[in-house]
C-alpha cells in the first residue's frame, strides 16, 4: 500500500516538477569518495534524469559525520573543492561525536534538523547495559516504528521544513561552487535531502530511491562492527535490535511521502508551499545541476 502511495505521490507531481524545471531515464550510480574517517561520504552527480540528461559531477556531495576524518581524509576533501558544508547534526550529536574536522578555511554551517530523540534513544538504550530495557526501548517493532515518526517530522516540522529549504536554496544559488551536507550517519536527513533533490531535478522515482538504499551498502560493514563490538563489550546482549535504527528502509521513505500527501497533496506543494521554494529556485536547482 505504501509503495502504491509513493508512485501515485509522484506520478501526480511529475507534471507540476517538470513544468518548473524542465522535462524528465536511465541512470548511472553516484561516486563514492572513500575516506577512512567517514563511510558514506558521496558524489550526487552521474544519475540520470527523465529527459536522458545527467546530474553534474563535483558540485553537490553528500556525507556522514566528518568528525573522525584524518589528515589523509582532509587532502581528499580539500581536493573536492568544497566552498561550503552544511552540518544537520543537533547539539547532542555534535556534543559527543565532535565537531567537523575540515580543511583550512571551511566553517561548517550548523542547520540542526531534529532526529526527534533518535540519538538520545541510542545512546539511552546502549548505555543501560541492560537487556530488558533496551527489548522495552527497540523490540517488538518499536525502533522501525520510531524511525518511521523521524521521517514524519521532517515533514511536519515547520523548524526542519526551514533548514531543508535553506539547503536547497544554498545548492540553487551556489552556481558552480561544490557543497557538501552530512548528518551523523548520512543516511536519514542526508537521504531525504537527496532524494528531494534528485526528485526535484527530474530524476526517475527508482534511482532516487537507489541512492537513498545505497547507504545499506556503504554503512553495512561498519554498523556490523558496532554490534559485534556492542556484544563482545557487554553493553548489548542484543545488538541487533539496533538493526531497523542502523539501516534506511523504503517504509520510512514512505513514511515522509504519507505526510507529504496528507499535508500537502504531492510532493510539488511541499516542495512549494512546505519549504518555501519558489518555481525559479527549483529551475535554477535544474540549471545548475543538470547538462
Amino acid at each position: 500500500m505504501a509503495l502504491t502511495r509513493r508512485t501515485l505521490l509522484m506520478t501526480a507531481t511529475t507534471a507540476a516538477l517538470m513544468a518548473a524545471t524542465g522535462t524528465a531515464g536511465a541512470s548511472t550510480a553516484g561516486r563514492h569518495i572513500p575516506l577512512q574517517g567517514a563511510v558514506n561520504v558521496r558524489d550526487l552527480g552521474g544519475h540520470r534524469t527523465y529527459d536522458g540528461e545527467t546530474v553534474r559531477h563535483g558540485l553537490v556531495y553528500r556525507a556522514d559525520g566528518l568528525s573522525r576524518l584524518t589528515d589523509a581524509d582532509l587532502v581528499t576533501l580539500s581536493g573536492l573543492r568544497l566552498t561550503k558544508v552544511i552540518d544537520f547534526r543537533i547539539p547532542l550529536e555534535v556534543q559527543y561525536d565532535g565537531p567537523d574536522r575540515l580543511p583550512d578555511g571551511l566553517v561548517p554551517v550548523s542547520r540542526p534538523v531534529t532526529d526527534n530523540g533518535l540519538y538520545a534513544r541510542l545512546r539511552t538504550a546502549i548505555g543501560s547495559a541492560d537487556p530488558v530495557r533496551q527489548e522495552e526501548l527497540l523490540g517488538g517493532g518499536r525502533a522501525a516504528a520510531f524511525m518511521r515518526e523521524v521521517y514524519r517530522t521532517f515533514v511536519t516540522s515547520a523548524d526542519n521544513r526551514a533548514r531543508f529549504g535553506a539547503t536547497l536554496r544554498d545548492i540553487a544559488s551556489a552556481g558552480r561552487a561544490p557543497l557538501l551536507y552530512h548528518c551523523t550517519a548520512g543516511k536519514d536527513r542526508t537521504g531525504w535531502t537527496s532524494w528531494l533533490l534528485l526528485t526535484a531535478l527530474g530524476v526517475p522515482e527508482r534511482t532516487a530511491v537507489a541512492d537513498y538504499l545505497a547507504s545499506n551498502t556503504f554503512r553495512a560493514a561498519y554498523d556490523a562492527q558496532l554490534r559485534a563490538y556492542l556484544k563482545q563489550a557487554g553493553l548489548m546482549q542484543n545488538p541487533d535490535l539496533l538493526i531497523p535504527l542502523q539501516e534506511v528502509r523504503t517504509e520510512y521513505l514512505d513514511a515522509a511521502l504519507a505526510a507529504v500527501s496528507e499535508a500537502y497533496g504531492n510532493l510539488y506543494r511541499y516542495l512549494t508551499a512546505g519549504l518555501g521554494l519558489e518555481h525559479r529556485t527549483l529551475a535554477a536547482l535544474r540549471a545548475q545541476l543538470v547538462g
